[in-house]
């Protein structure tokens, strides 16, 4: 029987200050992906699937009930996230994710622009990605609730996620108000390039 465990966090829940505060850190992790892990173990004891890695499940979600597919989205975006931020992030990538990021993009700052674009346009709750398409090449997308470029359910959008940025309300609001953008903008200042840049790299290992 395989079960899945919040992942202990790397840093402290103030460690992020003053860009993502204490409090929504500690309810972030402590409840709301807490409450993911606890519901997805829920929805897989007993099944022929609950030996499956996360990712294979994530694969193969269409054949999956909603429970699954929203815990389980839930359980590995959470866990993505969590791992890009740092107290003492690596500002910018080098080597082959920054020279891939130009040539599709054309500069960083235009790629921040992507995915705080689509960060912004996710009606409701939902994330934004960076994420690598099957023949290596980069792409930006939002997907709503818990989805991600993981599944099986929007094939033109699909691929391995280096990067996510959680837009659920929850992630920002006792902070930020109804200031997505800003919270976005505050996003960039704990983003660890150097994990994204490791991501990059398994990600291509995949293809």
């Amino acid at each position: 029987m395989s079960t899945f465990n919040l992942p202990t966090l790397p840093y402290t829940y103030d460690a992020l200050e003053p860009h993502f505060d204490k409090e929504t850190m500690m309810i972030h992790h402590s409840k709301h992906h807490q409450a993911y892990v606890t519901n997805l173990n829920n929805a897989l004891a007993g099944t022929a699937n609950e030996t499956k890695a996360l990712e294979e499940l994530l694969g193969e979600i269409s054949t999956h009930s909603a429970a699954v597919r929203n815990n389980g989205g839930g359980h590995f975006n959470h866990s993505l996230f969590w791992s890009l931020l740092s107290p003492t992030p690596k500002q910018a990538p080098e080597g082959a994710l920054a020279a891939r990021i130009t040539e599709t993009f054309g500069s960083m700052e235009a790629l921040k622009a992507e995915i705080t674009k689509a960060g912004m346009g996710q009606f409701g709750s939902g994330w934004s990605w960076l994420y690598v398409k099957a023949d290596g090449s980069l792409a930006v997308a939002g997907t709503p609730n818990q989805d991600n470029p993981l599944m099986d359910v929007n094939p033109t959008q699909q691929g391995y996620p280096i990067l996510g940025v959680d837009v659920w309300e929850h992630a920002y609001y006792l902070q930020y108000q109804n200031r997505r953008a800003d919270y976005l903008d505050a996003f960039w200042s704990v983003l660890d390039w150097s994990v994204v840049e490791k991501n990059y790299e398994l990600a291509l290992s995949k293809m």
